[in-house]
């Protein structure tokens, strides 16, 4: 009898994978890794083809069945990655070559870390990952893309794959810390006076806007809830970006098992949904991911989004709240700089030459940044009171 060997298939679609062996590879930490809630994402068209998101999932079998997996994609644009490669993109269409299609290895539209090469508990986890990252790279030749991007994913995997020749990259995010705190007052209390007073006149005056605050979850999750808020989701990103990513029918499919996953905080004047702010829930950490409102409420926004996840990550004992993106404004509210991780894969020399170059100054750059954030943040030092 021949001994089984390992095997290397994509698929086109989410869909083509049992989602219980999927899950077993993803684990139940991070809820942006479950099969549900890619399928949400591809079902939705907010990541498909139609948008410039070819799912491509990798998957790697023994007999058929799935020891390992990543979240693939194939790209014609930047957008939605959070991780930026504009300045690559701009240099390598200069050189007259082409960068687009490149793989995309990610959480489509999440800029939330995790784990990205996935695999199932008993196999070796650094042999997989190996496996996973030299499977993409032999992609980007064969196929003669430019490179491949793997965003977000954990510091070990990281420095694993750049032991394999990957270029690494540092950036920041600002996240809170649960130092065992009992209650939001125990929060305060580690922090400098001046910081804590001014934290106590923003709960107060947001609450004192006349709205009232729904922290919704599961089954308390209703359509309702969902076109009001999409409609707030379009006015942020009419604002910002001028292009909502996800669909409306996305939200529609965060219902089911999704739903316990999900923390919706939302406003309410006069009878009429006003604002919100979305969050998923993982294993030890809740997500902050979007926000939106429809009129001018002067502090709502740091207190649905920053202080309302704090109280619910202190009532849950979550060990941690990621506010998304970006936001220096964080510090002074208790979310510290944190480092977050990319590896980035490129086929020819010399763009590779030339990011590499840039990388290595980005990176002391970022970390020399990220110490002078947190010695001077918000939090007391033994001399203070």
């Amino acid at each position: 009898m021949s001994e089984l060997k390992l095997t290397l298939r994509s698929v086109e679609s989410i869909a083509q994978v049992d989602a219980a062996a999927w899950n077993a590879c993803a684990g139940g930490d991070n809820p942006f890794l479950l099969h549900g809630f890619l399928s949400a994402m591809e079902d939705s068209g907010s990541a498909a083809g139609s948008s410039g998101w070819q799912p491509s999932h990798l998957l790697v079998e023994l007999g058929g069945e799935l020891l390992a997996a990543a979240p693939l994609y194939v790209k014609n644009h930047s957008y939605g990655e959070y991780v930026f490669d504009w300045g690559w993109v701009e240099a390598w269409h200069n050189a007259g070559r082409r960068y687009y299609p490149k793989l995309q290895c990610a959480v489509p539209f999440t800029p939330a870390s995790g784990r990205r090469l996935l695999v199932r508990p008993g196999q070796d986890t650094a042999e997989m990952e190996s496996l996973l990252g030299g499977a993409m790279a032999q992609v980007v030749r064969d196929n003669g893309l430019s490179s491949a991007h793997i965003t977000f994913l954990t510091e070990p995997e990281a420095l694993n794959l750049a032991e394999q020749g990957w270029l690494l990259r540092i950036g920041e995010q600002y996240h809170w810390h649960n130092q065992g705190y009992r209650t939001f007052d125990d929060f305060l209390a580690a922090l400098s006076s001046r910081k804590r007073k001014a934290i106590r006149k923003e709960r107060e005056k947001a609450n004192a806007l006349g709205v009232r605050i729904h922290c919704l979850s599961g089954p308390d999750l209703k359509p309702e809830h969902w076109d009001a808020f999409y409609d707030f989701y379009l006015d942020t990103t009419g604002k910002k970006w001028g292009q909502a990513y996800l669909t409306r029918s996305f939200f529609d499919r965060l219902t089911g098992p999704l739903a316990e996953r999900v923390m919706l905080v939302m406003a309410e004047q006069d009878g009429r949904w006003v604002a919100g702010a979305l969050n998923f829930i993982g294993s030890d950490t809740l997500f902050g991911r979007n926000w939106g409102s429809l009129g001018d409420f002067r502090f709502l926004h740091f207190e649905m989004c920053y202080y309302r996840a704090i109280d619910f990550a202190i009532e849950r004992g979550l060990a941690k709240v990621e506010a998304g993106a970006q936001g220096e404004h964080k510090i002074s509210r208790g979310y510290l700089p944190v480092p977050t991780y990319s590896v980035h894969w490129i086929r020819e020399k010399p763009l590779r030459d030339a990011v590499s170059s840039f990388l290595h100054r980005e990176r002391a750059a970022m970390l020399r940044q990220i110490a002078a954030q947190t010695e001077e943040g918000p939090y007391r030092k033994d001399s203070e009171d």
